[in-house]
């Protein structure tokens, strides 16, 4: 297909100092959970974007000395030359398809606990340190040799990150994250010498290190900078008019400005609460202060709004982070005008979440994301069909969308029956909820793409039993029927199921999506799951008007989103909604009318008045087709059933991005030979031993 044309100002080359981007697509930095432990499979992730049509790919945070480590973190090293061929193996990956490389050196200072190396963290000024977890660590403050010897630390990074083959190599002041930040901050630079006090004395080092930069990597390599240009407004906080004083001061020195907000959590927002284009007032003057391009980010998934902010003369350069992981191949297709296969990002940051628990990175649209290497998978092109057996996949949520998709697209024929008069089962009812409209596009993409295959058939309406099974005769049969919440307390705290009065007013969250909503008042929620579910169904019914409290064994509202940097959002959400928070209470048991509550600390009991009690708790797969047709093995052969699987919820209840994993898996695994589980089924790197 043709492109559109009024997409075209996207495919502009951009000169950056000495280098030029082949268009406007710019892979801003981002962690991903895999950093120096899987240097390989990074460097083919990065890759593949490059592939994808990406002009700039850039690393996550490279630490750039061991005084510098925030462990448990993994990101990327430069410690010294024996980290170049790992970060050169990248470059070579990134360069095989025609992108510029980008190395974003860090020296992480006050957010560094320096964990692994147990070396004393430097700061502009001694406190404790800045990081996720509150270590009990506290700084020193930098003297003038420390200063002294930073500048030549981060030249000899730069050093080293030319040498490795990077076009681009960073100056990072962003995100609240880092020396220079700190010392740009009055919160952390209380110095009194000519590094602290005036807006000039605290951007002396970032100018410093800029111009040292520039001269040590010379006309081979651009030097960008990202930079906050605006943090939550406090006394000691760095006001916008501040921050464009700053980027004046220096302002032609860096060969591009990368813009981002300070705090990662607020530069990063969740769907639920930052729509696309979040951060477009921040653009502003910006271009009035400097003649160098500017990258802007903003989730943008939309060409049509990427062309206009560029119109606009807001930004120069499309920054995406999660938009590029969620499609590696989002610029291709807007040069192809395929816009219909564009693999929107849903804003889940479930890809940060692998930074956060230190696993490799994943997402909820793009299952090949981190397995480029591992598993061999790529986001646009899988192995043609070994056979012409047909496939049977039964329940059309995630699992079974990405199934019927995939193997389709391997040239499989597939039958997908849905019991409901709708496809895509938990996102479909899911996206229903106060601020996960966004999440529909999993099903949409799918729905879109198998739309496009005349090898896929889909029925609705089609509840399907073992009887059925057996009478079509599929070779290969799939079973993605999803799950259902549990409605007595089984979960985190309870393994068991608690006492429950026979006439009290219980529901699940499937109760709430299927429109039936408490009759009482006043209402409890149990919220032992502690990802979003707790969270969403409280604010659905505060906003019918409920005299909602939210109760969970956790010291706080939806714990687990702190991997998803979402929970402060989510706790503030619910205090201006109203919503009485309870935490580390267990729920011991449900009455008429009222519940009882134990302390999970001192096993302390009481009452607390209840008409009615949401469980938010475990899920129980919806496995009984399965069960069904493995009892009637016996009867496979005569009917031509070579396999049946279980995938997603139906296997194992998890996220979203588990299901569509799993669906993917199965595609890629048709008419291999069966696992056994007795191998890795993984590809791995294996630690050198020196001794």
């Amino acid at each position: 297909m043709p492109r559109i044309p009024a997409h075209d100002i996207l495919f502009e080359p951009v000169d950056i100092g000495p280098v030029r981007a082949r268009n406007r697509f710019y892979q801003t930095p981002h962690c991903n959970g895999m950093g120096y432990r899987d240097p390989t499979a990074l460097a083919h992730m990065r890759g593949v974007k490059a592939e994808g049509g990406w002009a700039v790919v850039c690393t996550e945070q490279v630490e750039i000395h061991h005084t510098s480590d925030i462990n448990p973190f993994i990101e990327l090293r430069l410690w010294d030359d024996r980290d170049i061929p790992m970060l050169a193996k990248m470059a070579d990956r990134i360069h095989e398809h025609g992108a510029l490389a980008g190395i974003e050196l860090a020296y992480n200072g006050l957010n560094g606990p320096n964990l692994y190396g147990r070396e004393i963290p430097l700061a502009p000024t001694g406190l404790p340190v800045a990081s996720f977890t509150y270590d009990p660590v506290q700084a020193r403050t930098m003297d003038k040799e420390d200063i002294r010897n930073f500048r030549r630390w981060h030249r000899a990074a730069a050093r080293r990150g030319r040498e490795a083959g990077f076009d681009l190599v960073y100056v990072y002041a962003g995100h609240a994250l880092g020396c220079f930040y700190h010392f740009l901050s009055r919160r952390y630079n209380h110095r009194t010498d000519e590094y602290g006090g005036s807006l000039e004395n605290r951007v002396r080092l970032l100018k410093e290190v800029l111009l040292d930069t520039r001269e040590e990597v010379g006309d081979s390599c651009a030097v960008p900078c990202r930079f906050s240009i605006d943090e939550p407004a406090g006394p000691d906080d760095i006001s916008r008019a501040e921050a464009e004083d700053m980027i004046g001061l220096v302002a032609e020195i860096p060969d591009l400005w990368d813009l981002c907000l300070a705090g990662w959590e607020r530069d990063s927002k969740t769907s639920r609460f930052g729509p696309e284009g979040d951060q477009e007032y921040l653009y502003e003057n910006i271009k009035t202060l400097t003649t160098k391009p500017v990258v802007g980010v903003g989730r943008y998934t939309s060409p049509d709004r990427m062309a206009s902010l560029i119109r606009k003369g807001l930004i120069d350069m499309i920054g995406c982070a999660r938009p590029s992981i969620a499609d590696p191949f989002l610029p291709k297709k807007v040069e192809e005008g395929r816009l219909d296969d564009i693999r929107e990002c849903i804003g889940c940051n479930i890809c940060v979440s692998g930074d956060f628990t230190m696993s490799p990175i994943r997402c909820t649209q793009n299952p090949s994301m981190g397995e480029e290497w591992r598993r061999g998978w790529h986001p646009e092109y899988l192995p043609p069909a070994k056979s012409e057996k047909p496939v049977l996949i039964v329940g059309s949520g995630p699992a079974g969308l990405e199934a019927a998709q995939a193997l389709g697209k391997r040239g499989y024929p597939v039958t997908l029956a849905e019991k409901t008069t709708r496809i895509g089962g938990r996102v479909t009812r899911e996206s229903g909820l106060p601020g996960l409209a966004a999440w529909s596009r999993v099903r949409d993409y799918r729905e879109l793409q198998i739309r496009k295959l005349a090898n896929v058939e889909v029925y609705l309406d089609s509840e399907i039993t073992a009887d059925h099974v057996l009478e079509f005769g599929y070779p290969r049969v799939a079973i993605a029927t999803g799950a259902r919440w549990r409605a007595d307390g089984v979960a985190h705290h309870w393994t068991r199921p608690i006492p429950i009065a026979e006439s009290a007013e219980v529901l699940t969250p499937d109760t709430i999506m299927d429109g039936t909503l408490p009759t009482g008042r006043e209402v409890i929620i149990w919220d032992d799951d502690h990802y979003y579910m707790g969270g969403v169904i409280a604010e659905r019914l505060a906003d019918s008007g409920y005299n909602v409290t939210l109760m969970t064994p956790a010291a706080e509202v939806s714990t687990w989103t702190r991997n998803t940097m979402e929970q402060t959002f989510v706790q503030a959400r619910l205090i201006e909604k109203d919503v009485t928070i309870l935490p580390h209470l267990a729920l011991e048991s449900i009455g008429v009318g009222r519940v009882q509550v134990a302390c999970v600390f001192t096993g302390r009991t009481r009452d607390i008045p209840a008409e009615a009690v949401v469980l938010v708790t475990a899920r129980i797969s919806e496995d009984y087709l399965h069960d069904e047709l493995v009892a009637r093995r016996g009867e496979w052969e005569q009917a031509g059933i070579e396999t049946v699987s279980r995938i997603g919820d139906a296997e194992a209840p998890a996220t979203i991005a588990h299901a569509v994993f799993s669906g993917r898996r199965y595609a890629e695994a048709t008419d291999e030979p069966p696992a056994t589980g007795d191998q890795v089924s993984f590809r791995r790197e294996i630690t050198e031993l020196l001794e």
